[in-house]
């Protein structure tokens, strides 16, 4: 394994493995709900995503059959992300090296893990990556990550990604040939924080953890949404099909996840990002990295707001 580094934080490292790798045509299968910039990541560098839709019953989690039944000749890349954005789903080490069977029979698959939420986990969720957990596909997964999250330092833009040293060697050329290389006081700050006292980390968990039981109980007390408790990173990820149908006061059918981000924008005045740029509807993600107080006036807010549409009529 070799290491790379991105002065423009895990995004980079992400689009650097996919630049140098794909060739038009060339297929990324990627799990949705997902965060939005892989899909186009992939077209950028002349590949063509590949969308695997994951249930809420599925805890939004890509099976081993759906898996399967995607892989092509020109499959190059699985792109995972645990825990996820938006859904906060964790895959469990159980779970990894079931999707890691299928690829046994398909050498020519490479694995991104893009692992950045890796410390924000919660109760009796446990985190894995696959390169540990199924030894036959390390030397084809490329492991991505980050001072963003965990380490709050999202202002630094560090990322750094372990993986075959072909493919850093080529992803270290196309770095070269863009942005130069990460700052040196970048680089001096994320050695201290990825190697220097831990012992913030379990307060700093628990805040989360509780945050986010606040907003789920408070979002799940709102008519016609309804939102489980994510196992890591700092999102919920609330369906609100219950509010399809209904009826604003000014006469205009709720019809779509992005119509009820609109409507809590304008009557609530609190943004929420709709489903449909995960690529899954009709959900919308709330981020709790805010204050308690913070989140309890906003989801208030969105309590009566959904009251609004549960008073008017249905379509």
């Amino acid at each position: 394994m070799d290491c790379a580094y991105a002065p423009y934080s895990a995004k980079q490292i992400l689009f650097n493995a996919l630049f140098a790798t794909l060739d038009p045509g060339d297929e990324v299968i990627i799990p949705a709900p997902c965060w939005v910039s892989y899909p186009d990541m992939v077209r950028l560098a002349g590949g063509s995503p590949v969308i695997i839709s994951c249930c809420e019953a599925d805890g939004f989690k890509l099976t081993p059959e759906a898996f399967e039944k995607q892989i092509t000749r020109r499959t190059r890349w699985l792109m995972l992300n645990s825990p996820s954005n938006p859904t906060g789903a964790v895959y469990t080490g159980d779970e990894l090296r079931a999707l890691a069977e299928v690829l046994r029979n398909h050498p020519h698959v490479m694995v991104l893990a893009d692992d950045i939420y890796e410390k924000l986990v919660y109760g009796e969720a446990k985190f894995a990556t696959i390169a540990a957990v199924a030894p036959w596909v390390y030397d084809r997964t490329l492991t991505v990550n980050g001072v963003s999250k965990a380490n709050a330092m999202t202002g630094w833009r560090l990322g750094y990604g372990a993986g075959p040293a072909d493919l850093i060697k080529a992803m270290n050329t196309i770095q070269g040939q863009t942005a130069s290389h990460t700052s040196s006081i970048s680089q001096y700050a994320a050695v201290e924080a990825i190697g220097g006292d831990q012992s913030y980390l379990l307060g700093f968990v628990k805040q989360y953890e509780a945050r986010r039981d606040l907003v789920v109980r408070k979002l799940n007390e709102a008519y016609g949404l309804r939102c489980g408790a994510p196992d890591g990173a700092f999102y919920v990820f609330a369906s609100c099909e219950g509010l399809i149908g209904r009826r604003t006061p000014a006469g205009q059918i709720i019809r779509t996840d992005e119509d009820v981000a609109m409507f809590l924008l304008e009557h609530a005045g609190v943004a929420v990002v709709p489903g449909s740029g995960f690529l899954m509807s009709p959900y919308f993600r709330v981020s709790y990295a805010s204050s308690e107080a913070e989140l309890t006036e906003a989801c208030d807010r969105i309590i009566a707001a959904c009251e609004i549409l549960a008073k008017g009529e249905a379509a």
